[in-house]
């Protein structure tokens, strides 16, 4: 079907030719005059249009997918290399641990000596040797192993004990100042070289216990060793701390 019409517009001042030429696959639209011209086919324009569109999503849909996979492959690798802190972290708190259970007993061990030098030179301080004995029988009754770290109850039991040691010692002590030829015995000197060497090292052993427990809480809720303490790690808990005191930063000082 061909269809054209020739025209003399007046208000253009020119002379516009239009033709329409249909076809089954084509259409040809011209306007001789004006110098336009628009040939194509409506089928071969919609298929082009739909592939396109087409191509543009999948690129988008690759790229998406691509860029998803990139991050959890990142995350496994990240993962994957701190599959063993966690553990690792967990074995030196559980270590140092033992080290102040060590230095604990180690004093323990020179209480009995102690009072018994000091009671030949001060009977009369009955109350005080017998505090110091009360309480060393407390504080070595309390137990606490490694798995019993995650209990803080268990954990400031044990420290409360200690503490209350640390004090019946302290006005033992107090009271040796009162008695020069104690002061002087040589048995006593030694007792006191030691204890206070014992001293200094249970404030070393508590600080590196407390900073092994915090860099193993930090594992277990950071990225991405939380990764694994919420999956293959999820029955760990938290360590806890020992309580600092005031004046804990700094290592005790035994004078006799």
């Amino acid at each position: 079907m061909a269809l054209a019409l020739d025209s003399s517009p007046k208000d253009l001042g020119v002379t516009a030719i239009w033709r329409l030429s249909f076809s089954r696959h084509m259409t040809h639209v011209g306007f001789f005059g004006f110098g336009i011209e628009i040939v194509g086919t409506d089928r071969g324009a919609k298929v082009r249009g739909a592939s396109a569109t087409n191509e543009g999503n999948m690129r988008r849909i690759m790229s998406r997918t691509g860029i998803t996979f990139a991050l959890v492959g990142l995350s496994l690798i990240l993962s994957g290399c701190s599959f063993n802190v966690i553990p690792m972290l967990e074995e030196v708190a559980k270590a140092r641990w033992a080290e102040v259970q060590n230095q604990y007993q180690r004093r323990a061990d020179l209480i009995p000596n102690l009072v018994a030098t000091v009671q030949g030179y001060a009977k009369q301080e009955r109350e005080v040797l017998t505090g110091v004995v009360e309480a060393r029988a407390r504080a070595t009754q309390i137990k606490v192993d490694a798995s019993q770290l995650t209990d803080p109850e268990k954990v400031k039991a044990f420290e409360d004990a200690q503490n209350q040691l640390t004090g019946a010692l302290g006005r033992l002590l107090a009271v040796s100042e009162n008695y020069p030829n104690l002061k002087s015995n040589a048995n006593f000197l030694a007792l006191q070289s030691q204890l206070e060497g014992t001293e200094n090292r249970i404030a070393v052993a508590r600080r590196d216990y407390i900073e092994a427990v915090r860099a193993y809480n930090t594992a277990l809720r950071t990225f991405p060793t939380v990764i694994w303490a919420k999956t293959v790690f999820s029955s760990n808990k938290p360590m806890v701390e020992f309580t600092a005191s005031e004046g804990a930063e700094k290592p005790p000082q035994v004078k006799f």
